[in-house]
C-alpha cells in the first residue's frame, strides 16, 4: 500500500538527492544481419536498429513526463561487432559508422557493442576490429567498445592483454586534439556480463533474446542521504539502512523497466542495481563511504566500507526486482565522481588503494586519467593485475584508462557531462614488458573446475 509519506520521500530522493534512472538500454542481436557482405550486413543493421529503437527516446521520456522519474540516458548494446565482421568481412570501421547513423537517427545517447571477446584467443574477425578501435572512436561520436580479455573459467589472454595497452595508448594519441575521449569509451574487462546496461562496457551476449530492455539504476546521494539521519549507528544498523534504500532504488528501476517493455512491446531482461556516481556534487559512492566514518575516500578502512557498501546494495537490490543482473554494486570511476576526484587529487586516493577497491566492489580502475607518456606494457600491466583479480575472484573487474597526452601529474584533463573531469594519477612506472611480451595464456584457476 502506497501513503503519502512514500510518495513525498521519493519526490525528496529524486529533487534533493539526485535519484535518477540512469539508462534504459535496449538489447538488439545483429545475427540475423549478417549478408557475407559488408555493404549489405550494414544496410540491415541499419534498417533493424532503427526499426526496433524507434520509438525508445519517445518512450523514455514519456515516462520521465508521466512518473516524474528522471531518465538521464538512453542507450542500444548491440551483438559484438567483432562476430558480425567475421561473416561480413569488410573495414571495421564502416560498421562503427552505420551504429554512429543509427545513433544519430534514433536519438540515443551511445551504442555500445563496438566489441570483442577473446579471453581464449582470436576468432576471425577480432584482431582486425581490436586494432580499429582507435580509428573507430576517433571518427565517430556515440559509439563505445569493450573487448574481453579474461575470464574464471578461460583464464587471460596475455597476447590480447598486450595489444589492448597498445590500442588504449594509440587511441589516446588519436584523440589527442578532442581531449582524449577514444579511451575513455574504452573497456577492458574479465569476465564481462552479457546484459550489462551501463556504458562503455555495454555488448548484447549472444545468449540474449532478439530485443531486450534493461535498466540501470542510481542512487549514490540517496544512500549517503539515509547513513547521514543516523550518525550514531553502528556499522550493522548501516548496512541495515543501506539495504532498506537499495530496495527503494531498484523498487523504482523495476517499474520502469516494465513500463518501457510494455510500451515498446520488448521483453524485459534486468536491473542493474549499481551505485553509478556523477560529477554533480552530492552524487558520489566516495561520499557515501565518508558517511561511513572516513576523513576522506583513500584512508585505510576504504576499502571495508565499500565491500559493506558493494553487498548491502546487492542484498537490498535483489529482493526489489524479478531479473537483477548486469555489473550490480558500486562503481567508482574517479573522473566521474565528485569525492573521488577530491580524493585523487590531494593524494588521499591512489592507484594502489584503487586497485585494492576493486576486489570488492562492481567493475575495476575506472576513468583513471595517467600520464601521457605512460608505456603500453605499463597499461597491459595494470590490466593484467585486475584481470588477475577478476579471474580469481569469480567476478566481473575492468580497466578504463585514459593517457592524457601532454599532461603530467596533478594536471587536470576535462571531459564533460557524466564523465565529468579528474587530475591525471601517479603510476608506478617500473616496466613489466618482458613479463607482457611473453605472451601466450594464464591458466584458468582452481575455482574454475566447479562442474
Amino acid at each position: 500500500m502506497i501513503n503519502t509519506h512514500d510518495i513525498l520521500e521519493t519526490i525528496n530522493m529524486i529533487q534533493d538527492e539526485n535519484l535518477d534512472i540512469r539508462t534504459i538500454t535496449m538489447g538488439i542481436s545483429l545475427l540475423d544481419c549478417c549478408t557475407g557482405d559488408a555493404k549489405s550486413t550494414c544496410d540491415k543493421i541499419y534498417e533493424k536498429m532503427t526499426r526496433k529503437a524507434e520509438n525508445l527516446v519517445k518512450t523514455g521520456e514519456d515516462i520521465e513526463k508521466e512518473y516524474g522519474i528522471p531518465i538521464i540516458n538512453k542507450r542500444i548494446s548491440v551483438t559484438p561487432i567483432s562476430m558480425i565482421l567475421a561473416s561480413g568481412k569488410g573495414d571495421p570501421v564502416l560498421y562503427a559508422k552505420t551504429l554512429e547513423r543509427v545513433a544519430q537517427t534514433v536519438g540515443v545517447n551511445f551504442i555500445g557493442g563496438y566489441s570483442a571477446l577473446v579471453q581464449k584467443g582470436f576468432a576471425a574477425g577480432d584482431e582486425a576490429l581490436i586494432r580499429s578501435i582507435p580509428e573507430a572512436l576517433d571518427v565517430t561520436e556515440h559509439i563505445c567498445s569493450s573487448v574481453n580479455i579474461g575470464s574464471t573459467k578461460a583464464g587471460i589472454n596475455m597476447d590480447a592483454v598486450k595489444l589492448m595497452g597498445q590500442i588504449i595508448k594509440e587511441s589516446a594519441e588519436v584523440t589527442a586534439n578532442k581531449g582524449c575521449i577514444g579511451p575513455a569509451k574504452l573497456v577492458v574487462f574479465c569476465n564481462a556480463p552479457e546484459d550489462n546496461p551501463f556504458m562503455a562496457g555495454a555488448f548484447h551476449g549472444v545468449g540474449e533474446p532478439d530485443c531486450v530492455i534493461n535498466v540501470g539504476v542510481s542512487g549514490p546521494g540517496v544512500v549517503r542521504s539515509a547513513i547521514s539521519k543516523i550518525p550514531d549507528a553502528n556499522i550493522t544498523e548501516i548496512a541495515d539502512m543501506v539495504k532498506r534504500t537499495a530496495f527503494k532504488i531498484t523498487r523504482m528501476g523495476q517499474l520502469v523497466a516494465c513500463e518501457a517493455s510494455k510500451r515498446l512491446q520488448v521483453p524485459f531482461g534486468i536491473v542493474d542495481l549499481s551505485l553509478a556516481p556523477t560529477p554533480a556534487i552530492g552524487d558520489s559512492v566516495a561520499y557515501i563511504l565518508e558517511e561511513m566514518g572516513l576523513e576522506q575516500c583513500g584512508a585505510h578502512g576504504t576499502t571495508a566500507c565499500l565491500a559493506l557498501l558493494n553487498d548491502a546494495v546487492k542484498k537490498g537490490g535483489v529482493m526489489a526486482s524479478s531479473h537483477v543482473g548486469g555489473l550490480s554494486g558500486a562503481f567508482i570511476p574517479v573522473s566521474e565522481d565528485a569525492g573521488m576526484i577530491a580524493a585523487a587529487t590531494s593524494g588521499a586516493l591512489t592507484i594502489e588503494k584503487l586497485e585494492a577497491m576493486t576486489c570488492v566492489c562492481s567493475v575495476g580502475l575506472d576513468m583513471i586519467i595517467v600520464p601521457g607518456d605512460t608505456t603500453a606494457e605499463v597499461l597491459s600491466g595494470i590490466i593484467a593485475d585486475e584481470a588477475a583479480i577478476g579471474m580469481v575472484n569469480s567476478k566481473t573487474t575492468a580497466v578504463r584508462l585514459i593517457p592524457a597526452i601532454g599532461k603530467n601529474i596533478g594536471d587536470t584533463l576535462n571531459f564533460g557531462g557524466l564523465l565529468g573531469y579528474g587530475p591525471v594519477m601517479k603510476l608506478n612506472t617500473a616496466s613489466p614488458a618482458k613479463f607482457i611480451n611473453r605472451g601466450g595464456r594464464i591458466p584458468a584457476p582452481l575455482q574454475s573446475l566447479k562442474n
